[in-house]
């Protein structure tokens, strides 16, 4: 018995350090392979940038950064874009007007249901707040239905596009830091403002330039909106302004995302003031591709919206969205 527990406390002696030992190994070996495969990618960059027939006129290493940046984005991101893009259409033109011609029977149908059962409220407005609980209740099930049938929930449609950029993003980002380490040969190239590629921009430039990229990003969704829209948003901002005077309380998530992503402008010129110039390039070039990318998608997301209310019968209800 006495050499049964001297056992079990030498096997827990040393169970915890070889736990330890191996935890560690384990993250040093994935810290191996990370750090060889942005090497790899590095090499690799520096390889295709001498490579490429490029004009004596055009630095070599920026051009590459630029190139490799479209082609990325077009290769491994647009695509994506692209389905979201689809599904919030299908779900502004095609659940939202179904739901908005549905409302009316689904709120007679809650009447019936309430007189049925003898609801009895204390007042009027507790009865009419009751009947809005459930006529609620009632189209947010019908819309997670047609959101179903049409292949539109909004969870993978906002989800998914960040995460297919983001390993892009980080990657490409590691490897252009590692090649900026001196020694290096970007050292001796300057483009635009950049004195050098292996520095940051002594004239703050770039990251500004990234800053009002980013911040045009986020407010260009008001650019396209088309007068159907605008007449949507003002219905939106009132009914929400008439519960708030109510005293409910009202969550905004769009506005918080807008917010949040404002913050973000300024946050990303002064991480951009830091780094070597190559991210600050690459970060430009980024930005200003998915800017291009909102306008295109915004505009034929406007035309097509154009295109379906002209289609679409008399009978059936051109605004897109639901106020109750």
């Amino acid at each position: 018995m006495l050499a049964t527990r001297t056992a079990l406390r030498s096997s827990s002696r040393y169970s915890a350090p070889t736990t330890k030992i191996r935890h560690e190994c384990s993250s040093r070996a994935s810290r191996t392979f990370i750090s060889a495969a942005v090497q790899g990618l590095s090499e690799q960059f520096l390889d295709l940038a001498i490579a490429l027939p490029l004009p004596p006129s055009l630095p070599p290493y920026s051009t590459t950064i630029l190139l490799v940046t479209v082609v990325s984005r077009l290769i491994f991101t647009v695509p994506f874009s692209v389905w979201a893009k689809n599904r919030q259409w299908k779900a502004e033109n095609l659940v939202a007007p179904q739901l908005q011609q549905e409302a009316p029977q689904m709120r007679q149908k809650v009447i019936d249901d309430m007189k049925r059962g003898n609801y009895r409220g204390d007042s009027d407005e507790a009865i009419k707040k009751e009947m809005q609980k459930r006529a609620r209740a009632l189209l947010k099930t019908r819309r997670a239905e047609l959101n179903s049938l049409h292949g539109c929930s909004p969870i993978p449609t906002v989800v998914i596009p960040p995460l297919t950029q983001l390993p892009l993003f980080v990657g490409f980002s590691m490897m252009l830091s590692r090649i900026s380490h001196p020694p290096t040969v970007l050292d001796s190239e300057s483009f635009f403002t950049l004195t050098s590629l292996a520095h940051s921009d002594p004239t703050v430039t770039l990251p500004i330039v990234l800053g009002l990229v980013t911040l045009a990003n986020v407010e260009s969704a008001h650019w396209f909106l088309s007068a159907t829209a605008l007449e949507r948003q003002k219905k939106v901002e009132q009914w929400t302004a008439d519960r708030r005077a109510k005293g409910e309380v009202v969550v905004e998530p769009r506005k918080i995302v807008q917010t949040a992503l404002r913050s973000l402008s300024i946050a990303r010129i002064l991480i951009a003031a830091v780094v070597p110039g190559t991210i600050q390039l690459y970060w430009v070039a980024s930005a200003s591709f998915g800017l291009v990318q909102t306008w295109i998608f915004d505009w034929y997301d406007a035309r097509r919206a154009r295109r379906l209310t002209q289609s679409r019968p008399s009978g059936l209800p051109k605004s897109h969205s639901i106020n109750s």
